[in-house]
Order: structure tokens, then C-alpha cells, then sequence
């Protein structure tokens, strides 16, 4: 009986120790960080499914890296202005994506629909000019890299216009209504917390874009998804 009772305890013994193992290599699942990747996955699938009325095809095709704010709102600080959280990756020379980092976008009042709620961003950069500053913490658009209303349309094409030369064509959504948007001094900053919550690790925005020295996981599997599906390499 008491051998029995030690086979017994040393197999949950050895249970315990392997559940604990799968724990601790196991993707955190930090559910608010999850939500906002589905959410601008959810975002950038929408918009990029519009028959006419959506991100020109060009543009995408060589776009350098996009960024997906979800639910941008007016008033968000006690100053006014606008506030929102998405995620951003940057396209590799293979054309594939890298893990997306977690970025807040932040400023003074920048246009956003009267009496909406909430306004979705997108963010099509460019050149690597337009990235490049956000990889030290953030980009101030209209300062550090230039900023432009995109156009809007499948066939549209931006170049014939001068603003072609722009390393960041912005986009918005409101009530339904999509249009480029003028985004000059707003400011797109990494979350540092949350790709720390993300990825489970004290990473920073070049490790995750640049180096590519952070693997995706569960919790930005969605807006990454979106990305292969919707603008693939």
C-alpha cells in the first residue's frame, strides 16, 4: 500500500513538474493585448475588403510597413486631442511580415469625424525614413517623417501626386465613412508594456521590427493573419 501510495505521489510529482515546464515556455496570454490585435486585424480586413472605397493597391503592394489604431477617440486626456492603441509591422526584403510591435498614437486635435466615437487609423509607411525614428521610440508625423492624406481607391494611384514623397499616407474610418486624413503632429509612440505583456520578455521596438529577434505568438497571431491574408508577400 504505501509503495503504491509512493508510485502515486511521485507521478504527480513529475506531472506537476512538466505542467509547470509547458507553462512557463508557453506564450503569455495577456487577453487585453490579444483583444487589440484582433480588433486591428478585424480593422485592416474590413477596409482592404471595400469593392472601391479602400487603400489603393499600389500603395500596398510596396508598402514598407502599416500601422492599425482601432477605436482612435476625441477627448481621451483631460487636454483634449486624440488617443488610440494598435499594432504596426514592418515588411521584410522577402516581402513577408515581421511580429508586430504595439504602438499608441497620441495629439492634438487632428480632424477626426464630429460626434463619432471612435475612428479607426491605418498607416501605410512608405520608405524605411518613415519607420526609422518610431525604432527609437516614436515618430512625431509631420516632424520626423512626413505625412499625407492617402488617396483612396483600389485602381487609385498616388504617383501623380507630389505627395507621393510623403513616408506616411494616412487613412481614417468613421461611421462607416472612409477617407485619407491629415495627421500632422500626432504622434505614434511604442507601447513598451504591452509588447512586454505580449511577448512575455523585456523587448524593445528594433528587437521586434529590426532585429527580428521576437517570434509571433498566440496573442499577435491576429493582426499578423490579417496581414498575410490581406497584403500578402
Amino acid at each position: 500500500m504505501i509503495r503504491k501510495l509512493g508510485v502515486l505521489l511521485t507521478t504527480v510529482a513529475v506531472f506537476w513538474m512538466l505542467s509547470s515546464l509547458a507553462t512557463a515556455t508557453t506564450a503569455p496570454v495577456a487577453s487585453d493585448e490579444r483583444e487589440r490585435a484582433v480588433d486591428a486585424g478585424q480593422v485592416l480586413t474590413q477596409i482592404l475588403k471595400a469593392p472601391d472605397n479602400t487603400i489603393p493597391e499600389d500603395l500596398l503592394k510596396d508598402a514598407h510597413a502599416i500601422a492599425v489604431i482601432p477605436h482612435v477617440v476625441k477627448g481621451a486626456f483631460m487636454f483634449g486631442g486624440e488617443y488610440g492603441k494598435g499594432l504596426v509591422s514592418q515588411r521584410r526584403s522577402d516581402g513577408t511580415w515581421t511580429a508586430p510591435a504595439y504602438v499608441d498614437l497620441t495629439g492634438g486635435s487632428f480632424g477626426l469625424q464630429i460626434g463619432a466615437a471612435a475612428t479607426d487609423i491605418v498607416l501605410v509607411f512608405t520608405n524605411p525614413d518613415g519607420i526609422k525614428p518610431l525604432l527609437k521610440g516614436k515618430v512625431k508625423l509631420g516632424a520626423d517623417a512626413t505625412v499625407a492624406a492617402g488617396p483612396v481607391g483600389r485602381s487609385a494611384s498616388a504617383g501623380t501626386d507630389i505627395t507621393m514623397k510623403a513616408a506616411v499616407y494616412s487613412y481614417s474610418r468613421s461611421k462607416g465613412a472612409f477617407a485619407g486624413i491629415a495627421l500632422d503632429g500626432a504622434v505614434l509612440s511604442i507601447d513598451n508594456n504591452a509588447d512586454r505583456r505580449a511577448y512575455g520578455a523585456q523587448v524593445t521596438g528594433q528587437d521586434i521590427l529590426l532585429m527580428g529577434k521576437v517570434k509571433p505568438n498566440d496573442n499577435v497571431e491576429p493582426f499578423l493573419e490579417a496581414l498575410r491574408k490581406d497584403i500578402p508577400a
